[in-house]
């Protein structure tokens, strides 16, 4: 599937009918999540035929984007049922097979569940201090290939040293800056979008 078509696709999906800021619920638009999960199978081979989790799923963009790009298998996490009511009628409209799981993804056990590939756009710990950490540290304790992951450039270093030496990363690295357009979604956004400069970040994890 070519970039332009897997964002269109997206484009389509329903978003946050009612987001919810402690969550830091924002839609991961079309244009970051087709070339995040296009880069992650064209450069590296990590979507096709893999287990690909979508760990926040949100509305499922990401989780959408991994199954177009023909994942064996796409489980969806996150804690809040309605945006997995959300994220299921997405599915259904592509006629994609993903399973949703509705739970706490940082107190996630997986008991047998091989999961190749991790993508994620986390909470970037804006309202809960650490929330992106958090995702990070489970997410490398799942996947057993590679995490995708969003973060504000602005924590870049933070991201990198704590990855390689507390989150057992055999390599961290920056894949492609992006700019997260960032909608006026809740009461204490002055303004009507915000331009936030993101890394998308590539961590392979050490086998154990």
């Amino acid at each position: 599937m070519k970039l332009k078509q897997l964002e269109g696709l997206l484009g389509d999906l329903q978003q946050f009918s009612n987001p919810k800021v402690e969550l830091e619920q924002y839609p991961t638009g079309p244009h970051i999540a087709s070339r995040m999960l296009f880069t992650a199978e064209n450069s590296y081979g990590d979507i096709t035929d893999k287990v690909v989790a979508d760990f926040g799923c949100g509305c499922g963009t990401l989780s959408a984007a991994a199954a177009l790009l023909d994942a064996s298998c796409v489980i969806g996490f996150d804690v809040d049922p309605q945006s997995l009511e959300t994220a299921t009628l997405n599915a259904e409209e592509l006629e994609v097979e993903i399973d949703f799981v509705q739970c706490d993804v940082t107190k996630l056990e997986l008991k047998g569940q091989v999961v190749d590939t991790v993508v994620m756009n986390p909470p970037f710990g804006t309202r809960k201090k650490g929330a992106d950490m958090e995702f990070l540290s489970a997410a490398m304790k799942v996947a057993s290939q590679a995490v995708y992951s969003l973060h504000k450039t602005s924590t870049r270093e933070h991201i990198k040293r704590a990855a390689l030496r507390d989150f057992n990363a055999k390599s961290a690295e920056v894949i492609c800056e992006l700019r997260y357009d960032l909608p006026k979604l809740y009461k204490f956004h002055k303004r009507k979008e915000v331009d936030i400069a993101v890394d998308l970040w590539r961590f392979e994890p050490r086998q154990n």
